[in-house]
């Protein structure tokens, strides 16, 4: 089982040590202009040229490991750089010239729910709380929600308070999985009336207090594409937001 927390809920780092000199890049980006994903996604070859520039690489480089020519990677080194994918990791000389070098900034990118607009999923459109189109839209909103407030805490110059639990689990029989839901929702029930305040006072008007979501989902963990991969268990995962 793997808890992290952040924030309020911070606990030490395990990971090493960025090297000195090193382009600093964040974990995951979230896209969240329309015309930002639109000009990751105009061109199949930008993604393939992204994920070859999460090492720090000139455009050249990248036109000579991928066999393309120059002229067309450039271009779309340009403009994956313009919607800011890509920034400059410095610049090394080959033979007489320099080639400017660029860096993905970020090793993984999110596109928010909000590109869809008023299309984008929405849980309370789903009337079967039960269903799996039901945790996706949920997802969805949960998704949505986190984007909103890391930027507004990005902008306090605050880092977002956060927790998160993954792990696997493996059932037998339904009557196994139906037992462990009930367990699991009584003992979630039982620890959020103990911990948590209410949202309103007695007349009415708003209590105070940061509100937070808690949202638990479980799920078929689909075969893994590799057909060489070792075949893994369900999953449950809850994060708060």
């Amino acid at each position: 089982m793997r808890i992290t927390r952040s924030g309020d809920w911070k606990i030490p780092s395990t990971r090493p040590p960025q090297a000195s000199g090193a382009v600093a890049s964040s974990a995951l980006d979230l896209v969240r202009e329309p015309a930002q994903a639109a000009i990751l996604l105009h061109h199949p070859l930008r993604l393939k040229i992204l994920a070859a520039l999460l090492e720090p690489d000139s455009a050249t480089g990248v036109a000579r490991r991928m066999k393309l020519p120059r002229q067309t990677v450039n271009y779309h080194v340009r403009e994956l750089a313009r919607a800011r994918f890509l920034a400059r990791a410095g610049r090394r000389r080959r033979r007489h010239l320099y080639e400017q070098c660029y860096v993905a900034t970020a090793r993984g990118y999110v596109l928010s729910p909000e590109l869809l607009g008023k299309l984008a999923a929405d849980p309370a459109q789903v009337p079967d709380t039960f269903s799996a189109e039901y945790l996706l839209g949920l997802a969805c909103k949960l998704q949505s929600e986190l984007a909103s407030s890391v930027e507004l805490a990005a902008a306090a110059g605050k880092r977002l308070a956060t927790l998160s639990i993954n792990t696997e689990l493996r059932f037998t029989s339904p009557e196994q999985r139906a037992t462990f839901t009930e367990e699991l929702q009584r003992a979630i029930v039982e620890v959020a009336a103990r911990h948590s305040s209410p949202f309103t006072k007695t007349g009415g008007s708003a209590a105070g207090g940061r509100p937070f979501r808690l949202v638990v989902g479980c799920y078929p963990i689909p075969p893994a594409k590799d057909p060489e991969s070792q075949p893994q268990t369900a999953k449950n995962e809850g994060s708060a937001s």
